[in-house]
């Protein structure tokens, strides 16, 4: 069986959020938050990519909700961009509409205060990414 490790990613402005899937490549699970202040992300970003031996990186890309490119879209382009220089796996953009929404209101639910969320909300975001994209795949 072929073991497929995949990473998303959600960008932001202060905190980029990683996730990785399980080794059948089903499942996404939350996995470290970058502080942009104090890590290079692209450098954290293909060090994770060795370490796990990921094969495919999946970068939400904030769509405006008519489908449009706003300025968030092209942060996530960028960041693409800078991991595709260091890397050889596929990078694919992955449209990210709302998934910040979903991850805090699931976080809510689950019981956790807005302030426990800052560290983990990233993390989150990008496991829906990942998720997402897992899950548009075909099976087999």
């Amino acid at each position: 069986m072929d073991i497929k490790r995949i990473l998303g990613i959600d960008p932001g402005d202060a905190r980029v959020g990683l996730a990785l899937s399980d080794e059948l490549g089903m499942l996404a699970h939350p996995f470290e938050t970058i502080t942009l202040k104090k890590t290079d992300p692209v450098a954290r970003i293909a060090e994770v990519v060795r370490e796990k031996g990921v094969t495919t990186i999946v970068v939400g890309v904030a769509r405006n909700m008519d489908g449009t490119f706003g300025p968030a879209a092209e942060k996530g382009r960028a960041l693409i961009a800078q991991i595709r220089e260091v890397v050889t796996c596929p990078v694919i953009a992955w449209d990210e509409r709302l998934t910040t929404v979903s991850a805090q209101r699931a976080m809510r639910e689950s019981g956790r205060k807005a302030k426990e969320q800052k560290g983990v909300i990233d993390q989150a975001a990008a496991q829906i990414i990942l998720q997402s994209w897992l899950d548009s795949q075909p099976c087999g």
